[in-house]
């Protein structure tokens, strides 16, 4: 399975540079991961909804440049489905099942992401109502989808 992760900013901060690799390394053992960091657009302290729309627009752009058609989509937005660490391997094992063995997450910048990047997602994924830092917020996701892994191959996991 090939697992690609579109996440707009940069990572800074060393300890989640590490934690990404922790977890990059050991989701080698289930699928070939690649992780394309996007360069974010600055938002202004005073923006206009205009400005945000444009921000949102431009990101979105670049996004979709690196999506194929062939490629099953979850994008992570707060108004997608919250569900639980079993049921998320069940979206990914039936991805594997159905032939979708091409995934690929989207994580958007500071603003979320864009209505044409969420129009071409098949599936919208929220991990909580709350809001995280998006470089946090990448650790994350990586961690579940390695849980997904280890619950799909029968492998003890924290409950």
């Amino acid at each position: 399975m090939n697992i690609t992760v579109i996440a707009v900013g940069k990572i800074k901060e060393k300890y989640l540079k590490l934690a990404i690799d922790e977890y990059s390394k050991r989701l080698s053992k289930y699928c070939k991961l690649n992780i394309i960091q996007l360069p974010d657009e600055k938002t202004p302290d005073k923006s206009s909804l205009k400005d945000e729309l444009i921000i949102k627009e431009k990101e979105g752009n670049l996004i979709l440049k690196h999506i194929k058609d062939n490629q099953f989509v979850i994008a992570l937005d707060l108004k997608g489905k919250s569900i639980t660490s079993e049921e998320f391997s069940k979206v990914i094992e039936n991805c594997a099942i159905s032939g979708n063995s091409n995934i690929v997450f989207v994580i958007g910048g500071s603003l979320g992401l864009n209505n044409s990047v969420l129009s071409r997602s098949n599936y919208k994924l929220s991990f909580s109502k709350l809001t995280f830092p998006h470089q946090l917020f990448r650790v994350m996701l990586l961690e579940q989808i390695y849980r997904c892994f280890r619950i799909i191959n029968g492998e003890p996991y924290h409950k």
